[in-house]
């Protein structure tokens, strides 16, 4: 099956624009969840002075979006536990009734991962960060395994650079974090030689859980973000079951092609339903696609274009 039988972009594409934003230079990497009788999303932002900020939107359909114009708020408690200005690539977790929200925020020491947790997507009460620095990338699992939160998340270096491994954790209260397990790397000579990192929250599956994940290639016009998927060991996700060796999406498109970031496709969302997921996706760093397809015919592909 070609890869492009799988993944199917929508025909509207891109869906969200820097125009749903008054304050925007672009809108791109978001988390996207069902609520209620619709969906409940977190955008990243870029600003006109380039400071990075997130936004609350709304859909009745995933694909039309209502999207705040105000910068989410969160609310803090513990004084020593400041809130940076410069945030951005939220993830969503929903765990019983409530939503974990995961994001990057840059400190002097290098960009770490805070969390906040929220049930109605207007008050969200910020944690304990997550990680030390430096980290660039973390999603939580949807439930307990073997008793513990867990999460996987990409250990770096402080800068943009090529850099970074996937790694497994576990806590037993969302605070203390330990039992670290690598998951996997790059490869040599493809689209995921330069770093990997999770995208959306593991989907569970008969077949183990199916992680959505972003590869990195360096060319000499700079990085490429392609998606590609893995299967990983339903009671220990560090297990890698399968990967991809062939990617599930690449930046052909103009709008993935062109813009702030050229050449990227980066998966942060998916929502299934009725036996389809769709993804939401950034694109070149500028504006917000989506790309629909069979969940059976992901897993097929990932099973059958491994290494």
């Amino acid at each position: 099956m070609a890869n492009e039988t799988v993944f199917k972009r929508y025909k509207g594409n891109p869906i969200i624009t820097a125009k749903a934003v008054p304050r925007a230079n672009s809108i791109h990497n978001s988390a996207v969840v069902p609520f209620k009788d619709g969906y409940a999303g977190i955008f990243r932002v870029d600003e006109i002075d380039f400071n990075f900020t997130m936004h609350v939107g709304f859909s009745k359909d995933g694909i039309k979006w209502d999207i705040d114009p105000d910068i989410l708020k969160l609310e803090n408690s513990d004084p020593d536990l400041e809130v940076k200005e410069r945030t951005y690539d939220p993830r969503l977790t929903k765990i019983d009734d409530t939503y974990y929200f995961t994001w990057c925020l840059d400190s002097p020491q290098g960009p770490m991962i805070g969390m906040a947790t929220t049930k109605d997507f207007k008050t969200f009460s910020q944690k304990e960060n997550l990680t030390l620095p430096a980290n660039r990338n973390c999603v939580i699992f949807p439930r307990k395994i073997n008793g513990k939160f867990a999460m996987l998340s990409r250990p770096s270096d402080r800068g943009h650079t090529p850099f970074g491994d996937m790694f497994y954790s576990t806590s037993p209260d969302l605070t203390h974090w330990g039992c670290h397990r690598f998951v996997f790397g790059t490869t040599r000579s493809s689209w995921q030689s330069t770093k990997i990192g999770p995208g959306p929250a593991p989907i569970e599956t008969d077949e183990g859980w199916l992680l959505i994940y972003h590869g990195v290639w360096t060319s000499c016009n700079g990085y490429l973000y392609y998606v590609g998927g893995a299967l990983l060991d339903i009671e220990k996700p560090w297990k890698v079951l399968y990967r991809t060796k062939d990617y599930l999406l690449a930046p052909t498109e103009p709008y993935e092609r062109i813009g702030d970031v050229p050449n990227v496709v980066f998966a942060s969302s998916a929502i299934v339903k009725d036996g389809n997921i769709r993804i939401y996706y950034g694109c070149a760093d500028t504006c917000i696609s989506i790309a629909d397809a069979k969940i059976d015919e992901v897993i097929d592909f990932v099973k059958t274009h491994s290494y």
